[in-house]
């Protein structure tokens, strides 16, 4: 048995029937991280000795009979969620010797369960971008074929659970961030809906997008990771206080009911999108057959507004962005730029030199959008888009319990082929960005392989809260998928 090819459940079981010692586990991880990931690049830090003292009391809680779900299960946080006592860069060399003192509330929550914090993975600097290129520290490459991208921003995080690195990951999502480099690493990443999980403790890109969620092997252990994160968060002013329910939940559904009943809608705006890969156009087309042969009713749906998204949302996050890292000046914390003749100069020489390129470019464009004379006309116009896309879902979710897609309009590419093309980079969130403006869920199931070897998702939306459909739906399609067409989520060879 090869520990790292356990998922979280099968870890948890074996555990807890002393089949393994977390000690055991955790090291299986980072003889694999040390043998493999100066190829991969999927974390920024591993502390070792930290991850081996935590797994040591795992396993005292263990032979104490007190075993929760994730107690001596290695996870991997992004490296945008404050770790008290651990380096958290967000990629940045603006944050590259930043240590908290205090814990993200999902990372709190982690902890109260004795879960093994292996390390911090790589995104996006400050998790702008869709390809993890954007990293000033290093470059994470896609475990299936190193020549291509993970995705991004969460890259690190996927390419981590994708290599076998971790039992399971948590990523961001602003406009896709789990669930596309979920998709280009043959992963299952859940974004939940806005407000479902605390953002306290996270590093902001865009205040009202971001969400915090699960990057998993399979819809089991995300539905896992759900039941922990979740929750109402006194320290989160955004954060919901609607009922958590088990979200094993929809498991136990599929099992008994199946899928039948279920409708799945179609959008027809997204038919006329450019640039769709034929592979990606023919899962997409597998994966509706699975669903119907499932007892789903596939019925079309209108997103009117669907053509405005792009545009819209790359006003509402630069905006958001430019208020929320307005605090990286050199003067309170971080990098700061001592060569500069006086205060004004050090802020331009500090922002100019700690910030990488992209950030520089969303903060110019979020800046400009809100000075005096533009904020009606950019911003107020942008989030008067943005009520009629959630007016668009709201309607679409009367005649059906989920919406398809695919999650990218291609599979991964390689690296360097988009990044002199910053609207090309863009535009692969097409099908992703209208979750976050709307509000509501959205998860990536591996669906497919192309012909290069390459994973290809299926995305799945449902309406806000209503994650169960989610999970019932990715687990049913999860469980099919195989028999259908010969694939079935695997391991990369490293």
């Amino acid at each position: 048995m090869e520990l790292h090819t356990l998922t979280i459940d099968q870890a948890r079981q074996h555990l807890a029937d002393k089949k393994i010692s977390s000690v055991e586990l955790t090291q299986a991880f980072l003889d694999r991280i040390f043998a493999h990931d100066e190829r991969i690049g999927a974390f920024i830090t591993v502390d070792a000795d930290l991850a081996i003292s935590q797994a040591k009391a795992a396993d005292a809680r263990i032979s104490a009979g007190r075993q929760a779900t994730f107690t001596g299960i290695p996870v991997a946080l992004k490296d945008l969620l404050c770790t008290k006592g651990v380096k958290t860069t967000c990629a940045s060399k603006i944050l590259d010797n930043f240590v908290p003192q205090y814990d993200a509330t999902v990372v709190e929550k982690l902890k109260s369960e004795d879960a093994v914090l292996i390390g911090k993975t790589n995104l996006d600097e400050f998790a702008m971008g869709s390809s993890t290129e954007n990293s000033s520290i290093k470059l994470t490459r896609n475990p299936w074929n190193t020549d291509h991208v993970p995705g991004g921003s969460s890259g690190g995080s996927a390419a981590a659970v994708a290599a076998g690195f971790c039992s399971g990951a948590l990523g961001t999502d602003t406009g896709g961030s789990i669930r596309q480099p979920a998709s280009h690493c043959g992963v299952v990443g859940l974004k939940p809906t806005y407000g479902r999980v605390s953002r306290y403790g996270l590093v902001s890109y865009g205040s009202s997008l971001d969400q915090i969620g699960p990057i998993t092997r399979d819809v089991t252990d995300a539905a896992m990771m759900m039941n922990l994160i979740c929750g109402n968060d006194p320290k989160d002013s955004t954060s919901a206080r609607n009922e958590v329910p088990d979200f094993s939940a929809g498991l136990d559904l599929f099992r008994k009911e199946g899928l039948k009943g279920m409708v799945a809608g179609i959008p027809k705006e997204f038919s006329n999108v450019e640039g769709i890969d034929p592979e990606v156009a023919a899962m997409f087309d597998s994966a509706k057959n699975i669903l119907t042969d499932l007892g789903v009713e596939i019925r079309e749906v209108s997103l009117p507004h669907t053509e405005y998204v792009v545009a819209a949302y790359y006003i509402i996050a630069p905006c958001e962005a430019s208020a929320n890292l307005a605090r990286f000046d050199g003067v309170r914390f971080g990098f700061r730029d001592h060569s500069a003749d006086d205060l004004i100069d050090m802020y331009k020489r500090t922002k100019s030199t700690g910030f990488g390129l992209e950030v520089q470019r969303r903060i110019i464009i979020g800046t400009y959008a809100l000075s005096a004379g533009y904020y009606d006309a950019y911003y107020g116009r942008a989030s008067q888009v943005r009520a009629l896309i959630m007016q668009d879902f709201d309607k679409a979710f009367d005649t059906c319990d989920i919406i398809l897609s695919p999650v990218a309009p291609t599979p991964a590419f390689r690296i360097g082929e988009n990044t002199e093309d910053p609207l090309t980079m863009y535009l692969t969130d097409i099908f992703t960005l209208s979750a976050n403006m709307a509000g509501v869920p959205g998860i990536s199931v591996p669906a497919a392989l192309s012909g290069k070897g390459l994973p290809i998702g299926i995305q799945m939306m449902a309406k806000r809260f209503d994650e169960l459909s989610l999970i019932r739906a990715g687990f049913g399609f999860e469980q099919s998928v195989g028999a259908a067409t010969g694939f079935k989520a695997a391991f990369p060879e490293l």
